[in-house]
C-alpha cells in the first residue's frame, strides 16, 4: 500500500470537541484520502492521541499510502501551543486532559513521520487565507464558531499573534459580569455562543421544567453532546429551545465581531466551524445583520463571507502546516514579542487563538501538552447586553 515514489503526500488532522477529521493531500491540496472519527469523551489525551493516530491511518487507507510513506503529519489542536516546548494549555473542549501531554511527539512515534502541531482555529484561518474565502482579502478575520467560538487574525497579508495570544475573538466580553464562560471568566461572548456553553445552558433550562427535542434528537443520532447537526435538526423543527438559544448566540456573535472589528477594520471577515457550516449562509446574514448596530464604520463595513473549505477547512489548514515547516519557514511565535512573522498570501499566514484557548504552532519539534480543566459551566444569568 505505500507509495515509495510518485508525487509527495501530507496529512491533516483537525482535532474537534466532538470530532476528528483527518485527511491526505497531495502537493496541490487536493484530497487523496479523509476519514472522521469522534473525539473521545473519556480517557484523557491518551485516548485522544489513539484516535488521531486511528483516524489518519484510515485517511492513509483511502489514499493507497501507508503513514510513514507521507512527508508529515499536521495537527490543529484546541489550546496555547507553545513553540519552544511543543506544551498545549487550556484546550478545555477536550476530555480530562491534565499535566502536560507530548502529543506530536507521541504521534511521531506512532506513525513513523514529522508531526507538526498548531492551535486548530490558528490553522483554519490559514486555510481560509491560502486556498478559501479570504484569498481576495489581504486583512481578514476568521471566526470559527463550534464547540467554542476561537478567531484568527490577518493583517497586511501578515499573521497577528500579538505575544501568542491574539485572535481570542470568543472571550471578547458582550456582557459585564455576565453568564460563567467555560474559561472560568464571566460574560465572554463563549458563555452565549459556543456549543459547549449552549448546551449546558440547555440542560439547565431542562432541569427546570422546559420542553425540547435536542436531547432525544442527540439520543437517536447515538451522540453523548448536542453536535452541530443536532442543533441544525432542532431548528429545522422549529424547537423553541433551540431557536431561543441559537437566537442570543447570533446576538453576541454579532456583538462580538463588531467590537473586534472596529478594533482592526479588516477587509473580510470569514465564518466557519461546525456551527458556522452546518447553518451556512442564512446564518451568516444573521451575523451581518447583528454586527450592524455596533459597527462604528457602518459606511463602510466589511465583507462578511461563509468559510469557502467547509469541514475540511482545519485539516487543510493543518496540512498547509507540514509544507511550511518541511520548507523551513519559522514558527511565526518566534517573534511574538513583535507580533507574529511575515508570510506572503502564497504562503498561507495564519491569525491565532482557539476555541477554548489561544495558541501557536509549534517549532520543528513536534509535540503537543497538557489542557487546564474546563472552568464553571454557564450559569443562568441574563443575556448579553447587546441583546
Amino acid at each position: 500500500m505505500e507509495r515509495a515514489s510518485g508525487p509527495p503526500l501530507r496529512g491533516g488532522i483537525d482535532l474537534g470537541g466532538t470530532k476528528i477529521e483527518a485527511i491526505v493531500v497531495d502537493a496541490g491540496h487536493e484530497v487523496l484520502g479523509s476519514s472522521r472519527h469522534p473525539t473521545p469523551s473519556t480517557g484523557g489525551p491518551e485516548a485522544v492521541a489513539a484516535e488521531l493516530v486511528a483516524a489518519i491511518k484510515d485517511a492513509c487507507e483511502g489514499a493507497g499510502a501507508e503513514p510513514a510513506a507521507l512527508q508529515g503529519v499536521g495537527v490543529g489542536s484546541p489550546g496555547v501551543v507553545d513553540e519552544a516546548t511543543g506544551a498545549v494549555s487550556t484546550a478545555r473542549n477536550l476530555p480530562d486532559w491534565e499535566g502536560s501531554f507530548e502529543l506530536g511527539a507521541t504521534l511521531s512515534r506512532e506513525l513513523g513521520t514529522p508531526v507538526f502541531v498548531g492551535n486548530d482555529v490558528q490553522v483554519a484561518t490559514d486555510a481560509e487565507f491560502a486556498l478559501g474565502a479570504g484569498r481576495p482579502y489581504g486583512s481578514l478575520l476568521g471566526v470559527m464558531w463550534g464547540t467554542g467560538v476561537g478567531g484568527g487574525i490577518i493583517l497586511d497579508q501578515k499573521p497577528w499573534l500579538g505575544r501568542g495570544g491574539a485572535g481570542e475573538i470568543g472571550h471578547v466580553v458582550v456582557k459585564i459580569d455576565g453568564r460563567r464562560c467555560p474559561c472560568g471568566r464571566r460574560g465572554c461572548m463563549e458563555a452565549y455562543a459556543g456549543r459547549a456553553a449552549m448546551e449546558a445552558r440547555a440542560r439547565q433550562r431542562v432541569e427546570k421544567g422546559e420542553k425540547t427535542d435536542l436531547f432525544k434528537l442527540m439520543k437517536d443520532r447515538g451522540r453523548t453532546k448536542l453536535t452541530s447537526a443536532v442543533w441544525a435538526k432542532a431548528l429545522d423543527r422549529g424547537d423553541k429551545l433551540a431557536t431561543e438559544l441559537l437566537d442570543e448566540a447570533v446576538e453576541a456573535l454579532g456583538a462580538g465581531i463588531a467590537s473586534a472589528q472596529n478594533l482592526l477594520e479588516v477587509e473580510a471577515i470569514v465564518i466557519g466551524g461546525g456551527l458556522g457550516v452546518r447553518l451556512g449562509e442564512p446564518f451568516v446574514r444573521r451575523i451581518r445583520k447583528a454586527m450592524m448596530p455596533h459597527t462604528f464604520n457602518d459606511a463602510h463595513p466589511p465583507d462578511v463571507l461563509l468559510a469557502g473549505l467547509g469541514d475540511l477547512g482545519g485539516a487543510l489548514g493543518a496540512a498547509l502546516l507540514v509544507s511550511r515547516r518541511l520548507e523551513g519557514e519559522p514558527a511565526p511565535v518566534a517573534v511574538a514579542s513583535s507580533g507574529g512573522g511575515a508570510a506572503s498570501a502564497g504562503d498561507a499566514p495564519v491569525g491565532d487563538a482557539g476555541s477554548g484557548g489561544d495558541g501557536a504552532e509549534t517549532a520543528s519539534t513536534p509535540a503537543a501538552g497538557d489542557s487546564a480543566p474546563a472552568g464553571e459551566a454557564p450559569g443562568a444569568e441574563d443575556v448579553p447586553s447587546a441583546l
